[in-house]
């Protein structure tokens, strides 16, 4: 296996911005916590024992899009200098996604600006809705014309179902089965249904050249495009199709979701350039995802777009 991996769903925590949280973290197992608040020894020991090359730093949901704007802004600046202070200490080992204030759409495109071009990161990631609004609401736009402008991708990753969801769908399993919730299937449908609504939304219509990246291999889409696209397609005043759309603006990462099925469902309707590795790290191990790669039936060169060609062209590393 390459000794060239760059993995780009791999998180982390900031003791202040996790402090705002209200304690939503205290339920993480310890080895969890002590994997999000190790950016040194252990994180790289690890990624060593992997193979692994780079990872690209995210901070852990929620981030700050559950923070209103006032406390938000501040955050998130704070957020970054301190993670850039982080990737600067390990230059060839880490690099960063931002956190962006989303309460103030005006101040995270700021942001995202001078995460890109002071702090040097390579996008910035998103976790869910902001404060309850999705982000296709036409107030989030200067966020998806920053990002366009810079040439950089917003990857958006999971968080927890509106609670009125989480009542209607999930509460009578909830309790034996908390996962449902989250990743077995509530945060799919959470982060599906909010890159269906920016096709929907004529966000990229707006925005031609803007990039989303969609982590564990497209949170059900690709495996879905034929059938969102051949109902959608019914109403007339639709336009280009979304799996049009889909295939030209979107990117999937393989974090936490090693499936060969699933993998070569993405790669055969997004192509193989737009398929790259991630683990999902600490929720998931390094070397399952490393591993998995190695057997996967690709030749040597597709699986090297996929471990770090792909990532290295999207993120200009």
């Amino acid at each position: 296996m390459t000794a060239k991996i760059i993995a780009l769903e791999e998180h982390y925590a900031d003791a202040e911005l996790t402090a705002t949280f209200d304690g939503a973290d205290a339920a993480k197992a310890p080895a969890i916590r002590e994997r999000l608040e190790d950016v040194g020894a252990l994180r790289l020991k690890e990624m060593d024992q992997a193979g692994i090359m780079l990872q690209v730093l995210s901070h852990n949901s929620p981030a700050t899009q559950n923070l209103e704007a006032t406390r938000a802004v501040p955050m998130a600046r704070g957020v970054n200098d301190r993670l850039h202070a982080i990737v600067r200490s390990q230059p060839t080992r880490f690099a960063a996604f931002a956190a962006l204030p989303t309460d103030d759409p005006v101040a995270a495109a700021e942001e995202l600006e001078r995460a890109v071009t002071a702090l040097q990161f390579k996008g910035a990631m998103l976790h869910g809705r902001s404060r309850g609004e999705w982000l296709d609401h036409p107030r989030f736009l200067p966020i998806f014309e920053r990002a366009a402008a810079l040439d950089v991708p917003l990857y958006l990753h999971p968080s927890n179902p509106h609670p009125d969801v989480v009542r209607a769908y999930y509460s009578d399993y909830a309790k034996d089965h908390p996962m449902l919730v989250r990743a077995a299937w509530g945060y799919t449908v959470e982060t599906a249904t909010q890159a269906i609504r920016l096709v929907l939304g004529n966000v990229f219509e707006k925005h031609p050249t803007l990039k989303i990246v969609l982590g564990h291999l497209g949170e059900t889409l690709p495996f879905l495009l034929e059938r969102i696209d051949e109902s959608l397609s019914r109403n007339p005043k639709f336009g280009r199709s979304f799996r049009q759309k889909f295939c030209r603006h979107f990117y999937v990462t393989t974090s936490g979701n090693f499936s060969t099925p699933a993998l070569l469902c993405s790669i055969m309707e997004l192509g193989i350039d737009r398929v790259l590795f991630s683990v999902d790290w600490p929720y998931i191990e390094n070397d399952k995802g490393v591993e998995w790669m190695a057997r996967v039936p690709l030749s040597q060169d597709d699986k090297d777009k996929i471990l770090f060609g792909n990532a290295k062209r999207l993120l200009h590393l």
